[in-house]
């Protein structure tokens, strides 16, 4: 059975591009560079694994509530980011809020080139990345 006729799909293909991770090796490690989607239902997913849609978001969440999603999302992280010099993030604010200070003490660097842009703004920065 296909993915599509499951009502599945990768995650990759479900999830905002703005709502990712990226952990770098080193300074030329970005190109190839594994990488990881933020997920208000799953928490951190890799971009090959098969997810149900879902209509979540953590923009409709109150504070107690992304305190216990970013709790979970440590620990996967703890689980599944290798070891870098750096981790980028691609992500709005309430993904980022309860996330930042565990990267910080993690990675050596923790950028956020679309930090202070909106969504529109953010999506624009993103598509001049990809021509």
């Amino acid at each position: 059975m296909r993915l599509e006729e499951a009502g599945q799909r990768l995650a990759r293909e479900a999830s905002l591009p703005v709502s990712a991770v990226q952990s770098r090796a080193g300074l030329g490690g970005g190109e190839g560079a594994p990488w990881y989607i933020l997920s208000a239902k799953y928490g951190l997913v890799h971009p090959d694994t098969e997810i149900a849609p879902y209509d979540e978001t953590l923009n409709r969440m109150g504070v107690a509530q992304r305190r216990e999603w970013a709790a979970r999302v440590e620990t996967q992280m703890d689980e599944m980011l290798p070891d870098a010099d750096e981790v980028v993030i691609f992500a709005g604010k309430k993904y980022r809020e309860f996330l930042e200070n565990y990267l910080r003490l993690r990675f050596n660097s923790v950028t956020v080139p679309m930090e202070g842009l909106r969504i529109g703004q953010q999506l624009s920065w993103l598509k001049r990345g990809q021509d």
